[in-house]
């Protein structure tokens, strides 16, 4: 504990905020530069409580009060291994994670928590600044290989740790560039495209192979990878969307927010839309439209601050859920994730968001286009009730469906592989990941189900551990049955 008074002098503080009418005119990020002397204040408030409950809160179970104490004296380039320690992407955690570690702070019980996913970007930008961060290539190779289907978070993190391992790893990725879910999933004003970009550079340097636009048991047939590999990991996500079943539905204008979402950052990259559509009708636009986003958490807010840069003429975000209170409720006491009202920077840029609201149908004009939207209010749930006399109508040019999602794709790679399923349809794996055909585990959203990206980084380090010792004790197994045939 550096300073032990620092959490009764030192108020939290968060960087600010660009101002709206800049921001919205550009994809970069939101956050403005935080003074280094600000960051180690923010360091001194951590009390390095005997049962930090911060560690548990943490999916990647982060040393938090350690690396607090050393930002605080200074210490920057121990803070940044204590940080890698645990955590093989900081830089993503620290722009996009909700930060389940502050709700769990012991100093958040009756004052605001310390800035823990602040100080945790702090440290590792500052590792990339001064050079710290440099590729970590095996000592030696095992001569094992592995396939890492998916590069998201859960495939990466797998990845980079098999390969510190030792082991030959390449990873498959269907679209045309590394990232999954980071790449074409988080808008540029939440993550820009080079906090990944140089991870990645980083991995390729430590001796990874990736390979995209190879869609594993479409365009490249699963025993290309059954038959090569020692050991496979799956991590593709949990890519299949929650639709929304009501007449209508079909009519032209409504899509998945993962259909609208990767088309604006491949924009972002410097794509034209003739360069990943096949005609400018499949191209989705918000500019001068009345948008409706559908679903309150944070895709619904991913689409909604994408809308109003692209310029839309209105745009409403409703929830079915009744609105969340202000503060923390007393269903979900510390340190439990709190069940309050969240506002992102998209809810500060406009738009208005309502609670308690269910679609009813969709109804169009006579070329198959969405014209209006049905709605009523509804009480709490599990029920739902329909409010008497509460229905109305809204005009609508874009429908965006931002409602969650129901776990991996079964068609193609799953069903090819002959993989079992649990009774909520994601991939099922035991306690080491391994899924039931030997060999092959699973890791991310798609054994979980719909998660955090950091929950994605722990399992694909679980399942990089498992991996290893599986090989490795394939190996010893070998070597032991050759000793006793000679």
């Amino acid at each position: 504990m550096g300073k032990d008074t620092g959490f009764l002098e030192i108020p939290r503080e968060q960087p600010t905020r660009r101002k709206v009418e800049d921001r919205v005119n550009d994809w970069f990020e939101i956050y403005q530069q935080f003074p280094e002397a600000k960051q180690r204040d923010q360091g001194a408030r951590c009390m390095d409580c005997g049962v930090p409950f911060c560690h548990t809160g943490c999916p990647v179970n982060n040393l938090i009060p350690d690396w607090n104490d050393l930002v605080y004296n200074g210490r920057w380039e121990a803070a940044v291994r204590r940080l890698h320690a645990t955590n093989n992407f900081p830089e993503f955690t620290g722009r996009i994670c909700p930060a389940p570690c502050e709700a769990s702070c012991v100093l958040g019980i009756d004052q605001p928590p310390v800035s823990i996913k602040l100080i945790e970007r702090s440290i590792v930008e500052r590792g990339w600044e001064e050079g710290w961060i440099q590729p970590e290539p095996p000592e030696y190779n095992t001569g094992k290989r592995v396939a890492v289907v998916g590069s998201g978070p859960a495939g990466l993190a797998a990845a980079q740790q098999l390969r510190r391992a030792g082991h030959s790893v390449t990873v498959y990725e269907k679209n045309d560039r590394i990232g999954g879910l980071l790449r074409y999933g988080i808008p540029n004003f939440k993550l820009e495209k080079h906090v990944l970009d140089r991870r990645i550079e980083q991995m390729r340097a430590e001796g990874i192979t990736f390979i995209t636009n190879a869609n594993v048991g479409v365009n490249v047939p699963v025993e290309a990878l059954t038959e090569h590999y020692d050991a496979i990991l799956l991590a593709g996500g949990a890519e299949q969307p929650r639709n929304l079943n009501i007449p209508g539905r079909d009519l032209k204008g409504i899509h998945f927010a993962m259909e609208y979402l990767p088309q604006q950052n491949r924009r972002c990259e410097g794509d034209s839309d003739a360069q990943f559509l096949s005609s400018p009708a499949q191209a989705i636009d918000a500019k001068g439209k009345r948008v409706v986003i559908i679903g309150g958490g944070d895709t619904g807010a991913d689409c909604l601050g994408t809308a109003h840069r692209q310029r839309a003429k209105s745009v409403h975000q409703f929830e079915i859920m009744p609105k969340p209170p202000e503060t923390r409720a007393a269903s979900t006491p510390w340190p439990l994730w709190p069940l309050q009202l969240r506002t992102e920077g998209a809810h500060e840029e406009g738009g208005v968001r309502d609670w308690s609201i269910n679609s009813l149908k969709f109804t169009g004009d006579e070329n198959g286009n969405v014209k209006e939207l049905h709605l009523v209010r509804v009480g709490p749930p599990p029920k739902f009730e329909l409010v008497p006399g509460s229905e109305y109508v809204m005009e609508v040019d874009l429908v965006l469906l931002a409602m969650g999602f129901l776990g991996p794709v079964r068609t193609g790679m799953v069903e090819k592989l002959g993989l079992a399923l649990d009774n909520r349809g994601n991939v099922a794996a035991n306690a080491d990941y391994m899924t039931s055909v030997d060999g092959i585990f699973a890791a991310g959203d798609m054994r979980r189900g719909q998660s955090l990206v950091v929950w994605a980084i722990s399992e694909g380090r679980k399942a990089a551990d498992s991996i290893n010792r599986y090989l490795t004790s394939n190996v010893e197994s070998l070597m032991h049955r050759h000793r006793l045939m000679v």
